[in-house]
């Protein structure tokens, strides 16, 4: 992957993105992210997030939307393992997340608010698919996300 600069990008197309609220934190091995949106929005249960991770990824970016609790995690090394292996470029968590000195290891870009040791309850409730509003942004599945050290932007269209 190319290098990716969130502020080159919102310079040259300051009126086709939507910049996210610095809330996440990143927590993977790789902290740039370019990839095309898939969405989970779930409350702290992460059956749906395995489910999606278990696809093939084809470079896409999932964004889990977990209403912002850090009550419990709703990744943690054994999914983003699976996001690696399924060729996922990323994960993009409105929550928490586990596992992180494993995750830190992966060649996977992992954003979350933070992280917590408790697992998540699995009874499959949330929609695959939605639109997601959080960090002041409503993201869409098949938006562009775009991460690096500076921020996290979405575009409804490739920006480069």
């Amino acid at each position: 992957m190319s290098n990716i600069s969130t502020a080159d990008l919102c310079d040259a197309h300051e009126s086709d993105v939507s910049v996210l609220e610095p809330m996440l934190a990143h927590f993977g091995g790789r902290s740039q992210l370019r990839g095309s949106v898939q969405t989970v929005k779930v409350f702290e249960d992460n059956v749906l997030v395995k489910a999606e991770l278990a696809k093939p990824g084809d470079g896409r970016v999932l964004v889990v939307d977990g209403g912002g609790s850090l009550r419990c995690a709703l990744v943690g090394d054994v999914l983003a393992q699976m996001a690696v292996d399924n060729g996922w470029a990323g994960i993009i968590v409105y929550g928490a997340i586990r596992d992180t000195a494993a995750i830190a290891a992966m060649d996977l870009c992992v954003m979350a608010m933070g992280s917590h040791p408790m697992k998540s309850i699995k009874k499959g409730a949330g929609d695959v698919g939605v639109a997601v509003t959080f960090a002041g942004q409503t993201i869409r599945p098949g938006d562009w996300l775009y991460a690096d050290d500076d921020g996290v932007i979405v575009a409804q269209r490739p920006l480069d």
